[in-house]
């Protein structure tokens, strides 16, 4: 990686592979922008983001609460205001909820987090990322995507609810908007690619009371450290290996097959289709 000169934003960096891939990417002598939910703790995280940079290299933070879309539109705005330049843009906040919860937009949680939290940013920034030259957006997705299908009818999970299956089908939603992502970037020197990390020793799913809390406690031993989950993000972000897989699905630094249902390039249009219908119902215009 050029050293001073890539501006990297991360979402959901202040904590887990998020952040241990923020280090490493600093430590590559890049400039780190992060985006977290809480003001004390993005300070945290970009002082030890700090400690790794090389150079002039700096960290830029930002607080947002990815699940509001007028937070994400802030969020932009304030990031085109801020950043002259974007060369990587990586979508990994995310998140699983074992109840059904609603936003103040009218949008069951998990999908406004997971699918259009970074389907919308990603549009905000695309003018400013295709400006900057040849850019990368990185977006994490799961194995759990497999035997998932994106319920079409019942987008806002009205009819019915699970936890896992609804993180399932955002999982599936991340790969798609990643696979039409890279279909419109074709011939702009835009690539996008999307990687599943692993079982991770992370916080994640910690946010579903005393039962899931143990549940992930009992799997620690069977999991990777942060930074083990971290490599393949690393990796899209920062090495020319990377650029040929644009549109691509990685584990382990290797491209593989997702599922068929992540495969379907009709779905991953109409995906794209009712993604901006819903952003656009909580617009500046609507």
């Amino acid at each position: 990686m050029p050293s001073a000169a890539r501006q990297i934003l991360i979402t959901g960096a202040t904590s887990g592979i998020g952040l241990a891939a923020a280090e490493a990417l600093a430590g590559l002598g890049g400039n780190i922008a992060i985006v977290g939910r809480s003001e004390p703790r993005c300070r945290v995280a970009a002082a030890t983001i700090g400690a790794r940079l090389r150079g002039p290299a700096e960290v830029a933070t930002f607080v947002a609460d990815l699940q509001s879309q007028a937070a994400v539109r802030t969020l932009a705005r304030d990031v085109l205001a801020r950043l002259g330049q974007i060369d990587v843009l990586i979508n990994n906040a995310g998140a699983m909820y074992t109840s059904r919860q609603v936003t103040g937009d009218g949008i069951e949680l998990t999908w406004a987090l997971n699918h259009l939290a970074p389907f919308l940013l990603t549009d905000l920034l695309l003018e400013r990322l295709r400006a900057s030259g040849p850019f990368r957006v990185i977006t994490t997705a799961s194995e759990a995507h497999r035997g998932a299908h994106i319920p079409f009818d019942d987008l806002n999970a009205e009819r019915s609810y699970g936890g896992f299956a609804r993180y399932k089908e955002t999982k599936l939603a991340n790969i798609l908007f990643t696979r039409e992502l890279a279909r419109r970037l074709e011939g702009s020197g835009g690539t996008a690619s999307s990687f599943h990390p692993g079982l991770v020793a992370s916080n994640f799913n910690r946010n579903n009371g005393v039962l899931m809390n143990l549940a992930m406690t009992m799997l620690r031993p069977l999991s990777r450290s942060v930074e083990a989950g971290a490599e393949t993000l690393i990796w899209l972000a920062s090495s020319p290996d990377a650029i040929g897989g644009s549109g691509g699905y990685f584990i382990d630094r290797q491209r593989r097959s997702p599922s068929p249902q992540a495969q379907d390039p009709d779905a991953a249009r109409r995906l794209w289709e009712v993604s901006e219908r819903q952003c656009a119902q909580t617009g500046p215009d609507a």
